[in-house]
C-alpha cells in the first residue's frame, strides 16, 4: 500500500478550475502546466495559450498527446541477430540513435513525452540487462503506444515484450521451471501495490499460467508463445479457477482487483503530476474519485488526465513549485524555455551528464524505477546540476551563439536597459515563483551588473547590444541554476 503522509496543505477538489479576480488565468498558471505535462515550454508558446480557457487549454495538450502516433520505427526496429552486418558496432550505435531520439523526444512532445518518461519508470526495464537494440525500440514504441491508452491494455501488451521477457524473466518462465520474478512484479509494482489485494499463491498460480513465452525463431528475434512450455495445469487465480493463460491471468486481474488498480495507479499520477504528498483527505477527495472515473470508463486513461488537469486542485497555488525537478527537467526545461542550440552531441552530453545526477535513461537503478522528488537531491547530484547549466551555457558563449543570449533576454524583458528590470524577468522565466525576498534579486542583479561602472547604467548608456552583455547574460543564468527555487517546478 502507499505511504500515507502528512497532511496536504492543498484543499481544492477536482471540480474544474474556473478563473476569478481571485484566482486568474496568467502566465504562471500556463507555466505550471508545460513544466508538469511536459518538459517546459517557451515564452512564446505560453502566450498562445493565455486566450484559451484552461478547460481548452488542457484539451489541446491532451488530444494532440493521444492522436500523436508513435516515433517511425527505424530500419533495425524488428531486426534479429542475422539482419545485423557487424552486430557489436551496429547495435551499440543503434542503441545510441534510440537514446538521442527518445532524449529528443521527451523534449519536444509536451504530454505525450512526459508520459513515456513516466510509464518508463512504472513498467521498468534496464537496458543494460538485455543491450539490445531491436528490443530497445520495441519496448519504447510499447510506451510510447499505449501512453494515453486504455491501461488494462498497456498492461497486457508490456508484459509479452521482448524486453520485458527478458529483463523479469518471462523467457525463463516453463512448466519444468516456473519462475515468479514478472508475475510478483505485476501485482506488487505495475497494478495492485506492495502487500495490496494479492497472497503468495496467487503469485505462484500466476507464475503458471504466464509459462510458456520461451521460444524464438531466430536469437533476437520475436519471442513467442509456446504450448509445449505452458503449464496447463489448473490454476486458482483470485478465487476464479481455470486452465488459464496469460490473457486470462490480465482479465482476472483487471475482473477481481479493478477498483485497487485504479486506486494505485492514480496515486501513481497524483504524486508524479500534482504533489508527491498525498493523505487520507487526498486519498478520499481526489485520488477515490479519479479512480471511480477511470473504471467507469473501463480503463482509459485520457478521462482520468482530463479531470485531474483541469481541476481546481491541480492548479491550486499551493500544487505550484512544489515538485523537486528530475535531471531530465532541469535539462529539458531549461532549453524549452530559452530555445537555446542543441544538437546530437549535445544532447548526448545532456543525457550523459543526467546519467551523473541519477537519471539514466532507459536505465532506471532496479525494477521498483527512480523514487524521485528528494532522491533526486544530494551533494553530488545538485553541484552536478549546477557544473551541466554552466558547461552548457558556456559552451553557447563561447563557440558562436553568444547573440543567443542576449537574444533571450531582449525578447523577454522587450529590450529594456535596466539591469534590475532585466534581473527580475529573467529570473521569473526560470523560477515557478517569485524569489523570497527583495534581496535575493538584488544579489541577482549585481551579478548581472558585473564589472560594468554604475553610471553607464544610471545616464542609459549601457544596453543589451554592449559587448559585454552576453556575459553578464552568461554569468546570471549561471546564477539563477544554482537558485534553490530553480530546482523547483
Amino acid at each position: 500500500m502507499e505511504t500515507i503522509a502528512a497532511p496536504s496543505c492543498n484543499a481544492s477538489t477536482l471540480a474544474a478550475y474556473v478563473p476569478s479576480a481571485q484566482n486568474p488565468w496568467n502566465v504562471s498558471k500556463i507555466k505550471h502546466v508545460y513544466r508538469r505535462l511536459g518538459f517546459s515550454a517557451s515564452q512564446d508558446t505560453v502566450d498562445l495559450a493565455l486566450p484559451m480557457s484552461p478547460g481548452q487549454f488542457i484539451d489541446s495538450l491532451v488530444d494532440a498527446a493521444f492522436a500523436l502516433p508513435p516515433t517511425a520505427a527505424p530500419p533495425w526496429g524488428y531486426w534479429a541477430l542475422g539482419d545485423f552486418t557487424d552486430y557489436e558496432t551496429e547495435n551499440e550505435q543503434f542503441i545510441f540513435d534510440w537514446r538521442i531520439q527518445a532524449g529528443n523526444d521527451f523534449m519536444t512532445e509536451d504530454l505525450r513525452g512526459r508520459l513515456s518518461a513516466f510509464w518508463m519508470n512504472h513498467f521498468v526495464t534496464e537496458l543494460e540487462v538485455y543491450f539490445y537494440a531491436p528490443y530497445l525500440f520495441q519496448y519504447y514504441n510499447t510506451v510510447q503506444t499505449h501512453a494515453l491508452g486504455n491501461f488494462k491494455t498497456f498492461v497486457h501488451d508490456i508484459g509479452i515484450s521482448n524486453a520485458m521477457l527478458l529483463y523479469l524473466n518471462g523467457y525463463e518462465n516453463t512448466n519444468v521451471n516456473p519462475n515468479e520474478n514478472y508475475a510478483r512484479e505485476l501485482y506488487e509494482l505495475f497494478t495492485l501495490g506492495e502487500g495490496n489485494g494479492y497472497s503468495q499463491t496467487d503469485i505462484i498460480e500466476t507464475s503458471r499460467a504466464l509459462t510458456g513465452y520461451n521460444h524464438w525463431t531466430e536469437f533476437g528475434g520475436q519471442i513467442y508463445f509456446d504450448v509445449s512450455t505452458h503449464d496447463t495445469g489448473l490454476k486458482s487465480i483470485f478465487g476464479q479457477d481455470g486452465n488459464w493463460g496469460y490473457s486470462d491471468v490480465i482479465d482476472i486481474l483487471f475482473q477481481e482487483r479493478g477498483l485497487d488498480v485504479c486506486k494505485f495507479i492514480c496515486t501513481k499520477l497524483y504524486k508524479y503530476f500534482v504533489s508527491p504528498s498525498v493523505d487520507a483527505l487526498i486519498i478520499q477527495d481526489i485520488i477515490e474519485p479519479l479512480a471511480q472515473t477511470m473504471m467507469a470508463n473501463n480503463y482509459e486513461l485520457v478521462p482520468v488526465l482530463k479531470q485531474l488537469f483541469k481541476s481546481e486542485h491541480f492548479f491550486d497555488e499551493r500544487a505550484i513549485g512544489v515538485v523537486i525537478k528530475s535531471p531530465f527537467d532541469t535539462i529539458f526545461g531549461f532549453v524549452n524555455e530559452t530555445e537555446f542550440f542543441y544538437d546530437t552531441s549535445i544532447m548526448d552530453a545532456f543525457l550523459y551528464y543526467s546519467g551523473l545526477m541519477g537519471q539514466e535513461i532507459f536505465n532506471p537503478p532496479d525494477v521498483a524505477g527512480w523514487q524521485r522528488d528528494e532522491e533526486w537531491i544530494n551533494t553530488s547530484t545538485l553541484t552536478g546540476r549546477w557544473e551541466l547549466m554552466e558547461l552548457y551555457v558556456t559552451y553557447l558563449f563561447g563557440n558562436g551563439y553568444e547573440l543567443t543570449l542576449t537574444d533571450l533576454a531582449k525578447a523577454l524583458t522587450n529590450n529594456s536597459n535596466d539591469p534590475y528590470y532585466i534581473t527580475q524577468v529573467l529570473v521569473d522565466h526560470f523560477v515557478p515563483k517569485q524569489l523570497y525576498t527583495i534581496t535575493d534579486y538584488d544579489i541577482a542583479t549585481d551579478i548581472f551588473k558585473w564589472d560594468v561602472p554604475q553610471n553607464y547604467y544610471d545616464n542609459g548608456t549601457w544596453n543589451l547590444d554592449w559587448s559585454t552583455a552576453p556575459y553578464q547574460v552568461t554569468l546570471l543564468l549561471n546564477h539563477i541554476a544554482r537558485m534553490p527555487e530553480f530546482q523547483l517546478k
